[in-house]
């Protein structure tokens, strides 16, 4: 098929633009800028752009139970209210790992919340990835890499999709009803020349969508692990998608400027910016965390 170009939506200029969410109750598309600590959130029906200053780096924004959401700081889990501009400390899983930071994360269909860390060098192995749901946070049991990436859910939250970065793998790993992750799997591997594997995402027909940081593109891999399709775009660093839209049929990338010298920047006007293009599939309905 024919891919319409993605297009900017949103000038941002985002050093590490991040952790797209559609929140339906907003009918509104959220995100983060880790590196200038911004939350983001983006109104298409008014094409308008709002932001928030965060207390420090923030990875995730994901939507609460009681109205609110959840961020990632580098800090630990907090609960941030838009209305305030306040942030409130919930779960701090790494203060034994002050090199770490939160990098990304999503929402089970039973409310429980999943995120990763990282090595903010991006060179020890202390990245972990975590499972807050009731007021309970533990880590996962998964192994540790060096920048994690996900993870995400298959629709009926059984397999857990989650990337080591700089190992350009992305894994699946089956997950009981309590939570607790058995059998892992290797799900694919990225070729050497085609960029990092980022935030992986899953649309309705349980395939897997990635950004590809330095790789111009984002790709949609079918549940067996075989790539379907390719999206190119005019950056090179795509993180994440998410899709939104009261169909769940747009497809929101977020982008990043992130290691890129004068000339690349010049070459590159929009990096860092919000995209949109069409998947020509829909996505899955979000769901709010219980934290």
């Amino acid at each position: 098929m024919a891919d319409a170009a993605p297009y900017s939506v949103l000038s941002v200029g985002a050093t590490l633009g991040e952790g797209p969410v559609w929140v339906a109750r907003d009918a509104a598309l959220w995100f983060v800028d880790i590196k200038q600590h911004r939350i983001h959130r983006y109104d298409p029906a008014l094409d308008v752009g709002r932001s928030w200053a965060a207390p420090g780096q923030v990875g995730w924004i994901l939507p609460t139970d009681d109205g609110l959401f959840a961020v990632g700081m580098q800090s630990g889990v907090h609960r941030f209210d838009p209305s305030a501009a306040s942030f409130t400390l919930l779960h701090a899983p790494e203060g034994h790992l002050p090199g770490n930071r939160q990098n990304d994360a999503c929402v089970a269909p039973d409310g429980a919340l999943w995120f990763g860390s990282m090595d903010d060098a991006e060179e020890a192995t202390s990245g972990y990835f975590y499972r807050v749901h009731k007021g309970v946070c533990v880590e996962a049991g998964l192994p540790a890499v060096s920048i994690t990436n996900g993870p995400a859910l298959s629709p009926d939250g059984r397999i857990l999709y989650h990337t080591d970065t700089l190992g350009k793998r992305i894994w699946r790993t089956d997950v009981g009803v309590d939570g607790t992750v058995g059998n892992t799997t290797l799900f694919t591997k990225i070729e050497d020349d085609a960029g990092y594997p980022d935030g992986p995402t899953i649309d309705a027909e349980g395939c897997l969508w990635t950004g590809l940081f330095g790789g111009w593109a984002v790709r949609r891999y079918d549940p067996a692990g075989a790539l379907m399709r390719e999206v190119r775009f005019p950056v090179a660093n795509i993180t994440k998608i998410a899709f939104g839209g009261g169909d769940l049929s747009t497809a929101y990338a977020t982008t990043a400027r992130k290691g890129l010298d004068m000339t690349a920047l010049t070459q590159q006007p929009l990096a860092g910016d919000l995209f949109a293009f069409d998947p020509d599939v829909a996505g899955l309905p979000g769901h709010v965390a219980t934290i």
